[in-house]
């Protein structure tokens, strides 16, 4: 991706090196976005990441399921 960025940019010429004001709210919502949707994603796959470094039983693993359900 690094070297498609620099063909591109020695075609237009040469690029501007500052940032404008707006680009650091826009790296900090990147980065809030990232951190969130990361946190979301451990939450809602909480079990299975669980699952993969603990092992249970199977009758363990039945009773929490027909506890949930209930």
């Amino acid at each position: 991706m690094i070297h498609g960025i620099h063909l591109f940019s020695s075609v237009l010429g040469k690029p501007a090196l500052y940032l404008d004001p707006g680009s650091g709210s826009f790296i900090l919502q990147v980065l809030l976005a990232a951190i969130l949707g990361g946190g979301f994603a451990i939450k809602a796959y909480w079990k299975k990441i669980k699952a993969i470094f603990v092992k249970t039983p199977p009758e363990e693993v039945d009773e929490e399921e027909s506890d949930e359900k209930a």
